[in-house]
């Protein structure tokens, strides 16, 4: 196995990596990053970065793994990188449902989704379509959100990994009990638990969880006891999050209590009671108050029950007031990354278009042209490469003035702007090479309709009102044009498209000359 391959192998695992070692997590993904950059392997790069994004976010470094999520974002849609623009939208998205804009979420998870290409092996892709069901549930979109649960289902069909079908059961299960559809939540434990059974594999105490989320939506409270003691003996052994316990002790205090058995329900929440003063879980303490409430009432100690809800609402009250100066802090935090990014976009643009004429520039056409060469040789769409050089332009220069030849540039560059809004963004674009050369690039154009834009263009420099700027100095262009063929790269391109140029010059100049493309030459 190559050094590129193994580096990517272990970024797979890693990005899959969802073990309690954080830091390991995070150091080895430095390491990889490092390597990456020393052999250039920028691909490499980027994903070792957003995996420490991913351990930051996750232990509340929200401002650093937002920029980070966000840079690796935009240089992936720069090089067109499908699976790294997947990926951050899948983080950004779950860093927005942090903060509670689910409708963010979203809009984050369907463009993972739909940025994943057929390349990707069906395991790697099944946590993106899981998750797109997730948000549509979230959005109260739970019809919408079966029919990509069923997807994933598909899609876990090709793993030998049962884990990943149990995600997508659980998941699934979970989805329909927040719906308000225990019984079809519990057709779905049933399949999950057989499924487990089937491959010898424990279900882990998350899992669990939701199957006590239902038994308990269904009244089978002895069962939901049970199953959530099962989740907390293997707890220690799960890499779940930090509030799981104190979770998994609330929900059994809730059984004990349906169940009638007050006693054991009190001791439960007392412990669950400790642990979140201890580890300061705010929300599950005011949850804890709520479900001692019940507890006094049905005993019929309406009183204490009373003195319980005061607490619990000055609980959530003040859950709810950390949650929105959380949120604030997230969002003020956002909106210095989104400015910041905004600012970085700027100066990007800044630096690939031409000062004086607003065209793009040199650095522009060499980080573009050879993608579109690439992408028509790869598709067989004919694609033409124009220089266009102003006849005489020192003569402007030397008896009108560098000023008038300033603002001779601009009025070219701008019926070259003309020519390109004409044909639309997709189909072509033009940028100033240097002094008084041009570039006007042609996508999806045969030799004809080539020819015809070039000569339009020439003939509306030619015949447009120069005379009071100029004086009775002619203003013209010449243009040599080339098209893309089988061995094309951006220097041979160019150079046949020069020589087209001089030829033009050499005939008489105010002309076009174009290398025509050999039949058969783009498969």
């Amino acid at each position: 196995m190559s050094d590129s391959a193994a580096r990517s192998a272990e970024l797979d695992r890693l990005e899959d990596w969802t073990g309690l070692d954080s830091r390991g997590r995070a150091a080895r993904a430095a390491e990889l990053e490092l390597a990456a950059a020393t052999a250039g392997d920028d691909r490499a790069e980027m994903r070792a970065r957003l995996i420490q994004a991913d351990v930051a976010e996750r232990s509340g470094e929200l401002k650093t793994a937002v920029a980070v999520m966000w840079q690796v974002n935009e240089w992936a849609h720069r090089h067109q990188h499908r699976y790294l623009i997947a990926r951050s939208h899948l983080m950004l998205g779950r860093t927005y449902r942090n903060m509670g804009d689910v409708a963010a979420l979203l809009e984050h998870a369907v463009a993972a989704v739909e940025h994943l290409d057929d390349s990707v092996p069906p395991r790697r892709r099944l946590p993106y379509v899981v998750k797109y069901a997730d948000a549509l549930t979230e959005t109260g979109s739970i019809a919408e959100a079966r029919e990509r649960y069923r997807q994933a289902a598909e899609l876990a069909r090709h793993s030998t990994d049962v884990r990943d079908e149990i995600l997508v059961l659980n998941n699934h299960a979970y989805a329909e009990y927040l719906s308000g559809e225990p019984e079809r939540a519990w057709e779905l434990i049933e399949r999950m638990r057989a499924a487990a059974a089937a491959r010898e594999h424990r279900l882990d105490p998350n899992d669990l969880d939701t199957v006590a989320s239902v038994q308990i939506a269904l009244g089978r409270y002895a069962e939901a006891e049970q199953t959530i003691l099962d989740a907390i003996a293997a707890y220690p052994e799960g890499h779940q999050e930090a509030d799981s316990l104190p979770e998994f002790l609330l929900t059994l205090a809730e059984t004990r209590r349906l169940r009638g058995d007050a006693a054991a329900a009190r001791d439960t929440l007392a412990e669950c009671r400790t642990l979140c003063e201890t580890h300061g879980h705010g929300e599950i303490l005011a949850r804890v108050f709520e479900e001692q409430a019940e507890l006094y009432a049905a005993a019929g100690d309406f009183q204490k029950a009373y003195e319980e809800y005061k607490l619990f609402h000055a609980a959530e009250k003040k859950v709810l007031d950390e949650q929105r100066e959380a949120q604030a802090r997230t969002r003020q935090a956002l909106f210095e990354v989104n400015e910041a990014r905004q600012e970085t976009e700027r100066f990007r643009e800044q630096a690939r278009r031409d000062p004086l004429t607003g065209l793009r520039n040199r650095r522009y056409v060499d980080e573009h042209l050879p993608v579109l060469i690439g992408q028509a040789q790869g598709g067989g769409a004919p694609m033409w490469a124009a220089v266009l050089d102003l006849d005489h332009f020192k003569q402007i220069n030397d008896r009108c003035s560098h000023e008038i030849g300033d603002q001779v540039l601009v009025m070219v560059a701008a019926l070259l702007s003309d020519a390109v809004a004409g044909l639309g963004e997709q189909a072509a674009f033009a940028a100033r090479l240097g002094g008084e050369e041009f570039l006007l690039v042609l996508s999806g154009h045969g030799h004809a309709e080539a020819l015809s834009v070039l000569e339009k263009l020439r003939r509306r420099v030619a015949d447009h009102p120069w005379r009071q700027a100029v004086g009775d100095l002619p203003v013209t262009v010449s243009i040599g044009a080339a098209a893309v063929v089988a061995d094309s790269n951006q220097s041979t391109l160019l150079a046949r498209a020069d020589a087209q140029l001089y030829a033009a010059k050499r005939a008489g100049r105010n002309r076009v000359r174009t290398a025509g493309q050999p039949a058969g030459a783009i498969r």
